[in-house]
């Protein structure tokens, strides 16, 4: 590993100052854990009686005993979603594991699992970001009986790993491994769905064809196949050391992938007090941990979620993070992938060119990332990376360091009169990188939608789409709007959106000025927008500003 880079390093070395009491108070609560829990022996006999009832007799006998450890499960599984679909039979594989390997596993809770694929454009999508603290809490109520040693923690997509690692951290004394359940088989391109859904936006084809486009897109368990926040999810975990090295991307139903499971069975055994390396996840969740993520991220061009989730994430170990600490890093590293919205390439394809491996890799001997951090891998991260290829398997996909597709990372903090956002510019043609136009004012993605169907909107505009943060109505993705303004992009007009809502991790085609806070319910600028305004948006210069007296 090279030296650190500056930025790298400058970063890293401000979150832990600003970090200093809030990390401290964390570890001083997980120490104190560690001295009671888990707490078998002390639990009162009808504690335990009611722990271990359902259990047959050898497993209770294990338990009563308390040498041997017991793993706790938490799940996201349930049958409508194909990314946590595959989950259904994990649980009797971790526990053939756990006995084969001297200890016993429990199911101790399910989470909730929503997708925003399917809510999208409907109520339910105003749950979605709550969910996480659902999910949060969930994962803290499965692990408050004090009946295990470690845990393992099964979820993919958007907010439920987001949602399963804060309530982890929440029981930080205790040592955890993340088990990913796999992206589904390629099927129709992510760019052929693309255009049959602007076709279906300008009335080209009916909904038959466009349902039909869709199931051959979505067609199997797994996880979809572009890189949004479910796939980027995994991208960061395998980066702070949570998931077995390399099991990220092995599609469900192989034997590769029962493989991973068993092998996050053995690791967490490893990494528990009874085994060979005790590493709670509170402490392997440190600043620099948090960092390397952040580095991935950027490095890979993954979503925008993650400027929202890691940040509550890092919070939940005491760690302080903000977007200045995002743009700052993305100034220096290097963006090495060109994976579907920021290129043509699935995650399939992601993974057969070399995938996280090769990303770690890179970013290790670029001094991009911390090599010295935890893992649950004995060798650590650096240890996970050398399965990587000797050179990228496809270089429309992956590039190497010295040959990066950009000399800077794909995200940028914009701020100025409209307040502080965020844009993804890492698929967006430099010729688009600045937009200046009039504003259309729209306080719902309806009204957008209503205005584009009724041709209103050809022209020229930057859309402000207000009134969808948090405090409004929970901050729904926008991702209906994406056809409908690439259609008018396509035609030849400059476009951008603004907005103090989300998008999703699959976006990117249009320049999106997201997130944007104040959000106009809590007197932010943008309630003061009229159609006509002149709003500029400069990924270039960092800049969001209405051009009025």
């Amino acid at each position: 590993m090279d030296l650190p880079n500056p930025v790298l390093a400058k970063v890293t070395e401000r979150v832990i100052a600003r970090s200093q009491k809030t990390r401290s108070a964390y570890l001083q609560r997980i120490e104190h854990a560690q001295g009671k829990f888990p707490a078998r022996g002390a639990l009162s006999c009808a504690n335990l009686a009611h722990g271990f009832a359902s259990m047959d007799d050898n497993e209770k006998l294990i338990i009563k005993v308390g040498r041997e450890p017991n793993i706790g499960i938490v799940s996201s599984y349930n049958e409508m979603l194909s990314a946590h679909a595959p989950y259904k039979t994990f649980p009797d594989i971790i526990k053939t594991a756990a006995r084969e390997n001297g200890g016993v596993a429990q199911f101790a809770g399910g989470v909730p699992a929503m997708c925003d694929g399917i809510t999208q454009g409907n109520a339910g999508m105003e749950l979605s970001l709550f969910s996480r603290e659902t999910i949060a809490m969930g994962t803290a109520i499965a692990l408050s009986h004090n009946m295990f040693d470690a845990a393992l923690c099964l979820g993919v997509c958007d907010k439920i790993v987001p949602g399963l690692l804060i309530g982890a951290l929440h029981f930080g004394h205790l040592p955890m491994v993340f088990v990913p359940a796999g992206p589904m088989k390629s099927g129709l391109s992510n760019n052929d769905k693309a255009k049959v859904r602007e076709q279906y936006a300008q009335g080209l084809v009916g909904r038959d064809e466009l349902l039909k486009a869709e199931s051959a897109a979505y067609h199997s368990p797994g996880t979809c196949t572009f890189y949004g926040t479910a796939n980027s999810n995994q991208m960061l975990l395998e980066a702070m050391g949570l998931h077995v090295p390399g099991a990220a991307f092995e599609s469900p139903g192989t034997e590769a992938r029962e493989a991973f499971t068993r092998q996050a069975l053995r690791t967490v055994l490893d990494i528990g007090k009874r085994g060979n390396r005790f590493t709670p996840i509170g402490q392997l969740v440190d600043e620099r941990c948090i960092v390397n993520a952040m580095v991935a991220l950027l490095a890979t061009g993954g979503s925008t979620n993650h400027l929202i989730h890691w940040v509550a994430i890092a919070r939940s170990a005491g760690i302080l993070i903000d977007w200045s600490d995002f743009d700052e890093l993305s100034s220096a590293v290097p963006l090495l992938a060109r994976v579907y919205p920021n290129g043509d390439a699935d995650v399939n394809q992601f993974q057969a060119a070399g995938g996280p491996a090769w990303i770690l890799r890179e970013l290790l001997a670029g001094g991009f990332m911390h090599g010295d951090v935890m893992s649950v891998n004995a060798g650590g991260i650096a240890d996970g990376s050398k399965s990587a290829p000797a050179v990228s398997g496809d270089t429309s996909v992956l590039r190497p360091v010295s040959e990066p597709f950009s000399p800077t990372g794909g995200l940028r903090l914009l701020q100025g009169r409209l307040g502080r956002a965020v844009i993804k510019v890492s698929a967006v043609p430099e010729d688009r990188h600045i937009i200046e136009a009039p504003a259309r004012v729209f306080d719902s993605q309806e009204a957008l939608l209503a205005a584009f169907s009724a041709g209103e909107v050809n022209q020229d505009m930057v859309a402000v789409v207000r009134f969808q943060g948090p405090q409004a109505n929970g901050m729904p993705e926008l991702h209906k709007l994406t056809p409908p303004l690439a259609v008018l992009q396509n035609q030849g007009f400059k476009v951008a959106l603004v907005t103090d809502g989300r998008m999703s991790g699959a976006s990117g085609k249009v320049p999106a000025a997201i997130h944007v806070t104040p959000e106009a319910l809590a007197g932010g600028p943008l309630a003061k927008v009229r159609d006509g305004d002149m709003v500029r948006v400069d990924a270039v210069a960092g800049t969001l500003d209405v051009l009025v007296d």
